[in-house]
């Protein structure tokens, strides 16, 4: 039976109004139409760490858009991390070959994940999450059984969520339309680069 992440998103909302939540950010197309749902309800601030992206210069340009969003909405405070390339050069080790979608993908959604609960669970925050699930081009299921996995390892509670459920991922086009925002038309690291570029040939 396939679980529902969306409505169990609602149900968690509904029952912790007020608590706070410490939400990954890719960037901020993406967290856009999240930030609408979520931070009525729970105290947010969007935590980026982007280890995966290609180069210090679009870590920083995708940074100054997630922060210039929030100016402009209120909808969340800012907690930032810095460009730790390293971290992500660690785990895609081995994995090179593997396609979009495969097994370095789900090392890297387990890389954020895991350094979000283990600062929400650090600073005090009730929940963790993510933006991922919002793309059509992410595996929302295993990102939430990463999730899952570790709210119990750690001890910190996690939201699940299937952000492009409910015409998500068209409302987080249409934010963007309407902030003006940087949309990138690749994941971030260097593999999805490259394949973005290949498509376009």
């Amino acid at each position: 039976m396939n679980t529902n992440y969306d409505a169990l998103m609602l149900k968690t909302l509904a029952e912790n109004a007020g608590k706070t939540l410490l939400l990954h950010s890719c960037c901020a197309p993406c967290s856009s139409y999240c930030l609408e749902q979520v931070s009525s309800a729970l105290k947010t601030t969007v935590f980026y760490y982007n280890p995966n992206l290609d180069s210090r210069e679009e870590y920083e340009k995708r940074k100054k858009e997630q922060i210039r969003l929030l100016e402009e909405t209120g909808q969340a405070d800012f907690l930032d991390c810095d460009y730790a390339a390293w971290d992500f050069e660690e785990i895609a080790k081995g994995y090179e070959g593997e396609p979009e979608g495969g097994a370095r993908c789900a090392r890297c959604f387990f890389l954020r994940l895991k350094r979000t609960a283990q600062e929400a669970k650090a600073r005090g925050y009730d929940f963790f999450g993510t933006t991922l699930t919002v793309s059509p081009l992410k595996n929302a299921k295993l990102i939430n059984e990463i999730g899952l996995r570790l709210q119990e390892e750690l001890g910190v509670g996690y939201l699940p969520s299937d952000f492009k459920k409910r015409g998500g991922y068209l409302r987080s086009v249409a934010l963007s339309k309407e902030h003006a925002l940087y949309r990138q038309n690749y994941c971030g690291c260097k593999f999805s680069k490259q394949r973005a570029e290949e498509k376009r040939q």
